[in-house]
């Protein structure tokens, strides 16, 4: 028995049973190609979502974020007094405060004329905004009413505006019905609620958008001394302050606009089953082809089983298939993903990239749907008895 084991490991079985049949073999690499497409599209979609509805979040410079406890997203935030900005100054470990403004106003694509929603920011320049050492230098520029910033990484619907300000001609349009020019470009890039986005004074945010109270903001930028603990602060700071203002760790403003993606609205559980799907398309194409493969092969399985070979010993004939097919299906994938991912980072602008955690994921998630649909297609090896075939 040993003997004919030791022999039978020498022979690649496996392989030899998938090449066999060339056109089905090629037929299942596809079927596993196309569920790992769908899924690390689906998946990839889904973590773009995630990342790029915080990218504003990550580049704020700040410590702590207040916040109304009305406010349930970027897309969707409530104003509170700006008074509470100031009391946070009582704390001792508070340094400097910025308030912000924040709402979606129309803006008129200087080119054709259309309009369309985008996510306008209102500080005051002398306050520092985002992390960026030059930021400060263009922020200088919004002293004057009237002006704005560009995100340049806004979808192309908004107008050829950084190409018009690259070649020195004047930016001039439109926002919320107001005249405005573009005194210069920011990188912030869009999201699945903002398709660009604008930076300017909170002066010229007043008088774009004149329903705004004055003395009402929408997130409140705090900065702590070197050495203070964030989380402490905050604590104390809703503790102090009236029950109208939430403060926020930065890292706890970044997960509150994830939560509200992952759990308040239907994207995030679409693309999630979107993957789901992917793996059940796989699962039943594999197990189709292995069950296939092994019914065709039962009279050679039972020749085997009569020559001294173990069940087991076959078992192990279709694991190996499984695992074959898991890693020529995968490749072509992962390929086609890298492809697929810099098609839409260019087309929409969305940052879906082909991190290590994906790539890990989606082998392993194939590497279960193969070798689940091998173990279940191995019950029909139980069929092979030679008394029965013979």
């Amino acid at each position: 028995m040993k003997f004919s084991f030791i022999k039978f490991r020498k022979i690649p079985l496996a392989w030899l049973l998938l090449t066999r049949q060339p056109l089905r073999l090629i037929v299942a690499i596809a079927g596993i190609s196309f569920a790992g497409i769908l899924m690390f599209m689906q998946l990839g979609f889904r973590d773009g979502l995630f990342d790029t509805s915080v990218t504003i979040h990550k580049l704020l410079d700040a410590d702590l974020v207040l916040i109304s406890p009305r406010s349930k997203s970027s897309i969707s935030m409530s104003g509170f007094p700006k008074r509470r900005l100031i009391q946070t100054l009582a704390l001792e470990d508070v340094e400097t405060t910025a308030p912000v403004n924040l709402t979606y106003l129309l803006w008129r694509n200087p080119e054709n004329l259309k309009t369309r929603s985008i996510l306008t920011l209102g500080f005051n320049p002398a306050d520092s905004l985002l992390i960026d050492d030059e930021f400060s230098t263009k922020a200088n520029k919004l002293k004057n009413p009237g002006r704005v910033l560009f995100d340049k990484l806004s979808r192309p619907e908004f107008g050829p505006i950084e190409d018009w300000y690259v070649s020195d001609k004047k930016v001039e349009t439109e926002v919320a019905g107001k005249r405005v020019i573009v005194e210069g470009l920011v990188e912030l890039g869009p999201s699945f609620g903002a398709d660009g986005n604008l930076i300017t004074s909170r002066e010229t945010f007043l008088s774009l958008f004149p329903a705004n109270p004055k003395g009402s903001i929408e997130i409140g930028l705090v900065k702590l001394r070197r050495g203070s603990d964030p989380i402490l602060a905050s604590k104390i700071l809703n503790t102090s302050l009236p029950n109208d203002v939430r403060v926020l760790t930065k890292g706890q403003f970044i997960e509150f606009e994830k939560n509200y993606w992952k759990n308040s609205t239907a994207i995030g559980f679409i693309f999630s089953l979107g993957a789901l799907m992917g793996f059940v398309v796989g699962c039943v194409v594999v197990y189709q082809i292995l069950y296939s493969d092994v019914t065709d092969h039962l009279p050679e399985y039972a020749t085997l089983l009569a020559m001294g070979y173990r069940l087991k010993s076959l078992f192990f004939v279709v694991a190996r298939e499984g695992f074959l097919l898991a890693l020529f299906g995968y490749l072509p994938a992962y390929f086609s993903g890298q492809i697929l991912y810099s098609v839409v980072r260019s087309s929409t602008k969305l940052p879906i990239v082909m991190d290590a955690n994906k790539t890990i994921l989606i082998f392993i998630l194939i590497l279960i749907m193969c070798m689940g649909s091998a173990g279940i297609a191995m019950r029909k090896l139980v069929d092979a008895d030679p008394a029965e075939i013979f």
